[in-house]
């Protein structure tokens, strides 16, 4: 099935993540931005996110079902028009990579090649205009998003998207964020602040800086959403940290989301608007 490309000058944007809750924490604002202003937004997840860390009770049962019912409540708070599954197990953060699920494969292991085709024939149904993926380094590095990026960028070459923008972070005003609310706020014992202090990219590799401060209790909201990502056993976890941020201060820290644009013209300048001179 083909999708027309929308009228009267809309967009469609295609957001592609590793895992349910991704999306909230690097490109929320701006997917609620692209919807607001009319746009078409869809979300694309290679993983169901199985191995989350969470609480006990919540991994007893079906948690990459769970999870992924979260992301599409996230996505009715972002005002995403299609969520899909690519239909691939998650790959897990620590040194052993398990066995795959029964009938499902672990994302890390399916073929860059298989991977994208299946994304491509979601970029070609839905005409995509802008595809966001990570930087090369996956952010924080992380498996599954390192590979993101390689599917990204092969599945926008097989479906002639016109532009991808790789999710990002000065890694400069992280730090300065990170080291500043630890001075009240206890990180939980699995967050790396030295080693997410370095993640990321340098301010000089950012191509595009987007403004969603009206957008960032939208953006509260689709983290909220992802609930079983809260508490790992009754010990915070990275988004329940950040919810507990105040709203001022939040919207501060979280009210401009940055992309890397590998082929954005030398010295054009950072630009605030992620469809500007497409065709």
């Amino acid at each position: 099935m083909t999708t027309s490309r929308p009228s009267g000058g809309r967009r469609t944007l295609v957001a592609f993540h590793a895992h349910p809750d991704d999306e909230a924490l690097l490109t929320a604002g701006t997917m609620a931005k692209a919807a607001a202003a009319g746009h078409r937004v869809v979300l694309v997840l290679a993983t169901n996110g199985d191995l989350g860390l969470t609480d006990s009770a919540t991994r007893a049962r079906d948690l990459g079902a769970q999870r992924l019912a979260e992301a599409r409540q996230s996505a009715d708070e972002l005002g995403v028009s299609r969520v899909e599954w690519l239909g691939y197990a998650d790959s897990g953060m620590g040194p052993e990579l398990y066995a795959d699920p029964p009938g499902r494969t672990r994302f890390v292991r399916a073929p860059v090649a298989e991977a994208a085709q299946r994304l491509a024939v979601l970029l070609r149904e839905e005409s995509a205009d802008v595809l966001l993926s990570y930087d090369a380094r996956g952010g924080y590095g992380h498996r599954d998003h390192v590979r993101v990026h390689e599917v990204a960028a092969a599945a926008a070459r097989l479906a002639g998207t016109p532009r991808v923008l790789e999710a990002t972070i000065p890694r400069d005003l992280l730090a300065a964020a990170v080291r500043l609310s630890a001075r009240v706020y206890r990180y939980p014992p699995e967050f790396d602040i030295e080693g997410f202090c370095s993640a990321f990219s340098a301010r000089r590799d950012i191509t595009h800086r987007i403004d969603v401060l009206r957008f960032a209790a939208a953006k509260r909201a689709a983290m909220r959403a992802h609930a079983s990502q809260a508490l790992a056993d009754g010990a915070d976890r990275t988004l329940a940290a950040f919810l507990r941020i105040p709203r001022p201060a939040y919207d501060l820290i979280f009210g401009r989301e940055w992309f890397r644009d590998p082929a954005h013209p030398a010295g054009a300048g950072v630009a605030r608007d992620i469809f500007a001179g497409l065709p």
